[in-house]
């Protein structure tokens, strides 16, 4: 089976209901698989060393779990099976690892228009297409 990863944006609810959206429309038309991911970013040593290293991770997962939640909600309504994962990291090589490891064939991402940070050093898709090289093994959908 053909697997579909939707990177969401908790910071953009318009880009996690345009992603979700193209993910039940191709799910319904491929029957693809969907693994949703959250990436929260690394702490910094400063802030991570006040605590220990078990409840640094449950707080992250915690918080990438509530991320994830509207993203979930959609495909629940939907009915469409999904798997959600909370990854560490810098988001763009985290999606393009993801994607490599999980076997994803199509990485998803909502569009929107690109703010500021995005015209200047190109959109995260933008990003992961470069990571991920040229050819025909990985499709990067979305802005």
């Amino acid at each position: 089976m053909r697997q579909l990863l939707v990177a969401v944006d908790p910071h953009s609810p318009a880009r996690t209901r345009s992603a979700v959206e193209e993910a039940v429309r191709i799910y319904r038309d491929e029957f693809v698989g969907i693994r949703l991911v959250r990436v929260q970013p690394k702490l910094s040593g400063h802030v991570a060393m006040f605590f220990g290293t078990r409840e640094l991770q449950q707080l992250q997962q915690d918080a990438g779990d509530e991320d994830l939640a509207y993203a979930r909600s959609l495909l629940d309504a939907a009915g469409i099976p999904y798997t959600a994962t909370v990854l560490v990291g810098r988001t763009a090589e985290t999606i393009a690892q993801a994607a490599r490891e999980f076997g994803c064939d199509r990485i998803l991402f909502g569009t929107e228009e690109p703010g500021l940070a995005g015209r200047m050093f190109g959109s995260l898709a933008q990003q992961v297409r470069h990571l991920l090289g040229p050819g025909k093994q990985y499709q990067v959908i979305g802005s």
